[in-house]
């Protein structure tokens, strides 16, 4: 069960709302940089909410999209270049990709949740996390539950994961119709539903959906939200984690419930 890993417990061994920092916490937008995750840390964030994708030379950087031009100086898939011409490149022109390897050296007290978004990834990836022996820092997420799934296979020891799109829409759509034992045969390898609050105009996280989460030992996070009166809303409901762009608005709304880490 999801409360006996590492990843979801402090070091005084409390369990609590998790308070994730949605590519770091960077109002100038630079996300998934070493700077960005440091302003995470620094307000006391202990949880990180990344992305992987990986050279053509098999390094394992923190990056979201496929191509650097969107919020870089660069140009190009990832995956067709060495990582020593992607190391030219910065983000918004000031800050450089990080390796994952790095972040978890450089930040020990950092707990990644990382979106594997490709499969040129999955042996990288899984590679870092058994070298630094990271298994209690990282959970493993990714749209695909084949792609989550091919990561676990690869590390020795138990990892938090949470479900990918088709088991999230199982548990939505499904949950309610077929029995315990099923569901927790199915998912036997997921430990947390990360979900929006709704699909377009269907509501995701409802009472009925948090109590069947959790009577089968699942945690649930919810992304990506930034407005206060949401994250007071869903944290009523009784849900397990907040991804935020927002982590200062997320720090005070945990400390006026008298919820922060």
């Amino acid at each position: 069960m999801s409360q006996n890993l590492p990843f979801f417990t402090r070091s005084d061994g409390r369990t609590g709302p998790l308070a994730f920092a949605h590519r770091g916490f960077s109002p100038d937008g630079l996300e998934n940089s070493a700077a960005a995750f440091k302003a995470a840390l620094d307000l006391g964030f202990t949880h990180l909410e990344t992305d992987a994708r990986t050279t053509a030379d098999g390094t394992v950087l923190l990056f979201h999209d496929e191509t650097l031009d969107r919020v870089t100086d660069g140009h190009g898939t990832i995956s067709d270049l060495a990582a020593d011409d992607i190391a030219k490149t910065r983000i918004k022109g000031m800050e450089s990709i990080p390796l994952l390897a790095d972040v978890l050296a450089e930040f020990p007290q950092a707990r990644l949740n990382i979106d594997v978004k490709d499969w040129h990834t999955v042996e990288p990836l899984a590679g870092v996390v058994e070298k630094l022996q990271a298994h209690d820092r990282v959970l493993i997420a990714s749209f695909s539950d084949r792609r989550r799934r091919a990561v676990l296979r690869l590390l020795s020891r138990r990892t938090a994961s949470s479900a990918g799109i088709l088991f999230n829409a199982l548990f939505v759509l499904l949950g309610p119709l077929l029995p315990d034992p099923w569901l927790l045969k199915i998912m036997h390898d997921v430990d947390a539903l990360q979900v929006p609050a709704r699909y377009g105009s269907l509501p995701v996280v409802t009472p009925r959906f948090v109590r069947r989460a959790h009577r089968l030992g699942l945690q649930i996070h919810v992304w990506t939200i930034n407005d206060p009166a949401e994250m007071d809303r869903l944290l009523d409901l009784g849900v397990d984690g907040l991804v935020t762009d927002r982590a200062d608005r997320l720090k005070t709304v945990l400390q006026d419930r008298n919820q922060w880490w």
